[in-house]
């Protein structure tokens, strides 16, 4: 599971939880989801696990402007992300941007990008 760091229940927890999430979770998030699991969990052990699986590369932040920082796994590979405006849940989404090229101006080297859509997602439509 995880490596490279003091394996314990609590890190076994997030750790589990961040495997099988299909979305970018906060640490309160994944406090919430990993308090179902082992009883007196402390957000401090969970930062501490997310601070470990970044170390390791197991994880990768999602950084969303005014949000708190999300993370999920690195194996993902690229893709971008929706936001939900009534209930803030971050949803992944599948491809990306065609034609990026053409919004950049002559001579601009792009290194790397992010897109983030915002809406309301299915259930909050509803």
């Amino acid at each position: 599971m995880i490596q490279n760091s003091r394996k314990t229940k609590q890190r076994d927890a997030v750790h589990a939880v961040l495997e099988h999430a299909d979305h970018p979770l906060s640490v309160a998030e994944l406090f919430e989801a990993a308090s179902k699991h082992i009883d007196g969990l402390g957000v401090a052990t969970v930062y501490r696990a997310v601070s470990a699986l970044l170390s390791e590369g197991w994880i990768e932040a999602v950084e969303i402007p005014g949000e708190p920082v999300r993370y999920e796994r690195s194996d993902k590979g690229h893709h971008h992300h929706f936001q939900c405006e009534k209930c803030d849940r971050v949803f992944d989404l599948s491809g990306c941007v065609e034609n990026l090229r053409t919004l950049v101006p002559p001579k601009f080297r792009v290194s790397s990008h992010a897109v983030t859509l915002f809406g309301t997602c299915a259930t909050c439509a509803r």
